[in-house]
């Protein structure tokens, strides 16, 4: 396990990440204490509400809490309360600077590396559970049919009634276990009333084209300090409420500063440049495609996929995301439309709903703070934009490191199985190289031999010819293929 961690480390260090806080950041979170409102603060108290946060089993750094409410004629209020990291981490603070180094918070199969000290991101500036604490709330109406009603956006004191978690809040609401700790017939029908006016949202969304996509990423599990694998860890229905959740409460803040005069970082993701690659999937899979990108065509492809061939659809997901390509950071001055994001079929989407592990939410929280007080925005239309640009560019970076550690993890799982055979699909292709994704460890590897005509989306029988753990190499041969 060491041997990763220093892996990570150097990682980061050569993608220009700080991976150790400051003298003087460590002392701002050691003197940090949770923001609560003042008395002249005109801030409503919605402790009493039953709020709740679901995230993985081992996340402490709580972002966000959400609440629903029944009201006639079969709306359901909605209310996504967002930490207020903002009102602990000062603009231009030692640790703000540590933030906006890095941007990100780094999932690594050696170690997390957060981007705000864990003292602050856990405990601080996290929505505990019974721990009262200042928020943003993002509040929307779901009608009947998955749109959305009245909205607004304020400051309020939240308080967690309890930290669940999205497998056993799946099963629970799939009827496969019992109800988690904490869920009491209340908050039961909470969760419910919840997973309701998500469904109606996802419903709604998916007419407009929003992609419906299980994709997965490789989740590291251990022994002690020994790693021995790496699983897919897959969607599930908990973890698509709270998609559902923030794509609203996103979609929400975007119009919000648009509405205030507020300049804006959306997420965007174009139309996908590999459309005709996208479009020779559909066909092998007995579907047509329209010659030009559309959202609405891919999403009803992938819904008669899902149902048809479920065990497939992961693969199928994961080349169609490898298509589409990233989203981005751009600055959405007032009066001027930007690009939407494809992908969500959304035209106005900020990210706003986890500042304590994207530095991009945390400059949306403050411009949002600042429309609320009819203030000036805090950042100039250059300043979004420098900001926009470096959050792109450390986003990429966060995900060569994930990947590349990923690989020496896998690389080091794999050390004692050369020469095996393992069934693939091709998930990169470029005049750079061919990769290739196995299931069983989770990796990626390149295909040295026996790449030629080959494509992402195909599967492919390959055989395990080398591993080097410290450069992260895992390289296949196509079975058969000399």
């Amino acid at each position: 396990m060491n041997q990763l961690k220093g892996i990570a480390r150097r990682l980061l260090v050569a993608r220009h990440f700080l991976p150790d806080f400051s003298d003087a950041a460590l002392s701002e979170a050691s003197a940090a204490r949770p923001a609560l409102p003042s008395r002249s603060e005109s801030i409503p108290d919605l402790c009493e509400l039953l709020w709740v946060s679901i995230d993985n089993d081992a996340s402490r750094d709580l972002d966000q809490l959400s609440v629903a409410e029944s009201r006639p004629s079969g709306v359901t209020r909605v209310l996504v309360a967002i930490a207020d990291v903002d009102s602990v981490v000062k603009r231009d603070s030692a640790l703000d600077q540590h933030a906006q180094a890095n941007t990100v918070t780094v999932y690594t199969a050696a170690a997390t590396f957060p981007m705000l000290p864990e003292r602050l991101s856990t405990d601080v500036t996290s929505l505990n559970e019974d721990e009262r604490r200042l928020a943003v709330v993002i509040e929307f109406e779901v009608l009947v049919d998955g749109t959305l009603g009245k909205t607004d956006v304020y400051r309020a004191a939240v308080q967690s009634h309890a930290k669940l978690a999205y497998d056993s809040v799946a099963a629970w609401l799939e009827g496969a276990q019992p109800a988690p700790r904490r869920v009491d017939a209340a908050i039961a029908e909470q969760l419910r009333m919840q997973d309701r006016a998500a469904q109606a949202l996802r419903r709604q969304r998916s007419q407009h084209g929003a992609l419906s996509l299980q994709t997965a990423h490789a989740e590291p599990f251990f022994n002690g300090d020994q790693l021995i694998d790496l699983r897919s860890d897959m969607g599930n229905r908990a973890k698509e409420l709270i998609e559902d959740f923030m794509v609203a409460a996103n979609g929400v803040v975007a119009r919000f500063l648009s509405q205030h005069g507020v300049p804006s970082l959306r997420r965007v993701l174009r139309s996908p440049e590999r459309w005709a690659r996208i479009a020779a999937l559909a066909r092998a899979l007995g579907f047509s495609l329209p010659e030009e990108p559309d959202g609405a065509a891919l999403a009803h492809f992938l819904r008669e996929q899902r149902e048809r061939e479920p065990a497939r659809f992961a693969e199928l997901s994961l080349s169609i995301v490898k298509l589409l390509g990233r989203g981005e950071y751009a600055v959405d001055p007032p009066g001027v439309r930007v690009a939407g994001h494809f992908g969500l079929a959304a035209i106005d989407y900020a990210h706003s709903t986890a500042p304590n592990r994207r530095f991009a939410d945390l400059i949306t929280q403050r411009l949002i703070k600042a429309a609320l007080d009819r203030a000036a925005a805090p950042y100039t239309l250059e300043q979004l934009a420098t900001l926009a640009n470096h959050c792109n560019e450390q986003e990429m970076n966060a995900a060569k490191v994930e990947r590349q550690v990923g690989k020496s993890a896998g690389a080091q799982l794999l050390r004692a199985r050369l020469h095996e055979r393992f069934d693939g699909t091709v998930t990169g292709a470029s005049e750079k190289g061919t990769w290739v994704r196995i299931t069983h460890p989770a990796v990626e590897g390149k295909l040295v031999e026996g790449a030629q005509g080959l494509d992402v989306g195909d599967r492919v029988r390959v055989t395990l010819v080398s591993v080097d753990i410290e450069q992260g190499f895992i390289d296949f041969a196509r079975a058969g293929v000399s």
